[in-house]
């Protein structure tokens, strides 16, 4: 029966290639990007491939290459040629420098508060002196008691022990992303953005002049404000910048005169060509050395083109990969960027931009065996409620030997996205055929409120967070029903972190659904503006709910946990004790609500875990618990996984 398929993409199969590939540079003739490695407590090592040679290990356990700045952290990391680089280790947050042949040796002080001192997004000055990068300095207890400053750093570790020798260049706004300095190093631009904005609902292109000491004069603000969003800025050779913003609905390509502020909508189709900034450091569009600019573009999945500045044109290159990520890099002719396909993770590939040929850089995929029971997804639109169109990823069952039952319906999963304002790709992911393999249908929704369909589709989230999204995934499930492709008897739900939200919301207003797995969630929205959670998203709120505390009413009514009595379905909440975005505290206090209705439900906790689980053992554990809770459900025995103890 469905459920019970065996199949070899069993949990540790999953957790063993577990993660993506991030942030690739070029350097020199190599190739360097940030990799996770699951086997090594859930570490983040850097590596490196020199030109047809292997991939090699940069840097040995334990060193963690992860920024805690806005807690998602970024590019962490700067290389150069003769084999130095620069990097944050999560330990303690300071910055390192590694020489070839040497140990790590730190650059930073040491912070008066644990990780008190962080910084991302670095690179190095003009004169090879300095590191430049956004720093995060933390000043209390208090999760918004935070500065942040675009900060220069000197390479020969005096300001190890001298913290008056960090020079700090310009502290704008309160949040800073994307430093640029122009070519000819004399001004320096930014993207800057205030509470109770988040960068995709209103943020800035601020420039100005670098002085002959290292510091900024007075910023200016040359695109962006209330209502507009910016996600990238770059410099062209002629001195203009290059910004991708959402003055047209859609973030498109806008060429600005710093000197006047006049703006030339340089590209603007109907398309993406940026995305949310989660992560400080993405890069949706890098110059060529021929003074053309590689862009990613388009509706919901993102391909490369090659754009001229002269004159707006925009070529498209035929790749062999649907979705690209926002990671691009280009240097001495070379482009190295991440891309994925329905049938291939993630990966970094090497991207020629004459002909659109793209060469594996990183490890090889060894999932080609796996390749029968691998899910084959469609790209669906559905109806959902007042007229609204949701997208989604349908992912049938797919196990070359098992036949689906005659006339049976399946039984799904709706696959919910954190954020929420981001998007699920349509990428070969394990997780996913984990449960496909074994008879389970997945359906992934792209809805209202996820990014790379516009503005408007963005903006349905605008204070109908709870709302928009428990409609669009119910509404889904239902059509997958009404289609007779799913079970409406064994239906779940299922997402973490903001998903975590939408699930347990949709589990106490509907009853559509017959278990979820709810991970490192947002239980209650009262708390978590208050002070309960981390800076960055401390003020979200006010765009996906309302201003607090105006509207404190609809914080109460949407919150899981004062509407816990309405539950009643089985669940598995799954929690990082060290999540400080979604602290074990909301998830305690929900299940202090649940306690004793009879609901069989499971509580697991996982030590060393922040907000999204890294550890293999932990993506191991988490995924059976969930398997079990399936099988429970919808009745059926998951071969070789341990049945979950559930709780009443």
């Amino acid at each position: 029966m469905y459920g019970s398929w065996t199949s070899p993409i069993d949990a540790r199969t999953v957790a063993q290639h577990d993660g993506m590939p991030r942030w690739p540079s070029v350097v020199g003739d190599s190739t360097w990007w940030c990799e996770p490695r699951p086997a090594e407590d859930g570490r983040v090592t850097l590596v490196r491939r020199r030109a047809d040679g292997p991939v090699e290990t940069v840097l040995p356990a334990p060193w963690n290459v992860r920024s805690r700045v806005h807690e998602y952290g970024g590019r962490a990391y700067a290389a150069r040629p003769d084999g130095s680089v620069v990097f944050a280790d999560y330990a303690d947050q300071r910055l390192y420098r590694m020489d070839p042949g040497g140990d790590p040796w730190p650059l930073t002080p040491a912070a008066a508060r644990p990780a008190g001192l962080r910084y991302v997004e670095p690179f190095f000055s003009a004169d090879g002196d300095e590191v430049w990068c956004i720093r995060e300095e933390h000043h209390s207890d208090s999760p918004t008691d935070v500065s942040r400053a675009l900060v220069a750093v000197p390479l020969d570790g005096s300001a190890a022990d001298a913290p008056g020798l960090v020079r700090v260049v310009v502290a704008d706004r309160h949040f800073l992303a994307c430093p640029q300095v122009s070519p000819d190093g004399t001004q320096v631009a930014w993207i800057g953005w205030d509470h109770p904005h988040m960068p995709w609902d209103s943020s800035e292109v601020r420039v100005a002049p670098l002085h002959e000491d290292g510091t900024a004069g007075r910023p200016r603000t040359v695109l962006g404000g209330p209502e507009e969003s910016v996600t990238q800025v770059g410099w062209l050779a002629d001195g203009s910048l290059l910004v991708s913003a959402d003055r047209t609905g859609w973030w498109n390509l806008h060429r600005v005169d710093p000197a006047t502020g006049t703006v030339e909508d340089l590209c603007v189709p109907d398309e993406e060509f940026g995305g949310p900034a989660w992560m400080l450091g993405y890069r949706w569009f890098t110059p060529l050395a021929d003074g053309r600019v590689l862009a990613l573009h388009g509706r919901g999945s993102m391909r490369p083109g090659v754009l001229d500045p002269a004159t707006g044109t925009l070529a498209d290159l035929e790749t062999t990969y649907p979705e690209w990520v926002g990671m691009l890099d280009a240097a001495d002719g070379r482009v190295v960027g991440v891309a994925g396909a329905a049938d291939r993770a993630y990966r970094v590939v090497a991207l020629d931009t004459a002909t659109g040929d793209c060469t594996t850089i990183s490890e090889p995929d060894d999932t080609a065996a796996l390749a029968g029971h691998l899910p084959k997804p469609q790209a669906r639109t559905f109806p959902a409620a007042g007229g609204r169109e949701v997208h989604a990823h349908v992912y049938p069952p797919r196990n070359p030997l098992f036949a689906a039952p005659e006339g049976e319906p399946v039984p799904y999963v709706v696959f919910v996205h954190g954020g929420p304002t981001s998007r699920s790709p349509m990428v070969l992911d394990l997780e996913i055929a984990y449960l496909t393999s074994r008879g389970l249908g997945v359906v992934d929704v792209n809805y209202g409120g996820s990014t790379g369909y516009g503005r408007e589709y963005r903006d349905r989230l605008r204070e109908s967070w709870g709302v928009v999204d428990v409609e669009d995934s119910v509404a889904v499930a239902e059509a997958l029903v009404a289609e007779g492709l799913a079970d409406p008897d064994r239906l779940a739900i299922r997402g973490g972190s903001a998903g975590g939200w939408t699930t347990a919301a949709t589990l106490t207003s509907s009853e559509v659904f017959a278990c979820g797995a709810i991970s490192y969630p947002i239980l209650d929205l009262t708390t978590w503006q208050k002070d309960g959670t981390h800076d960055f998203e401390s003020r979200y709120l006010h765009s996906l709910v309302g201003p607090w505390p105006e509207t404190a009413q609809r914080y109460a009514e949407r919150s899981p946990i004062t509407r816990a009595e309405r539950l009643t379905k089985p669940f598995v909440l799954l929690q990082g004790l060290e999540d400080v975005i979604c602290p074990p505290t909301q998830a305690e206090r929900f299940l202090d609500r649940v306690a004793g209705r009879g609901i069989p439900h499971a509580y697991l906790t996982f030590e060393g875990e922040q907000h999204g689980f890294r550890r293999e053992e932990t993506i191991v554990a988490a995924l059976e618990a969930e398997l079990s809770l399936y099988g429970q459900v919808f009745g059926f025995d998951p071969p070789g996984v341990t049945r979950l103890e559930l709780d009443a």
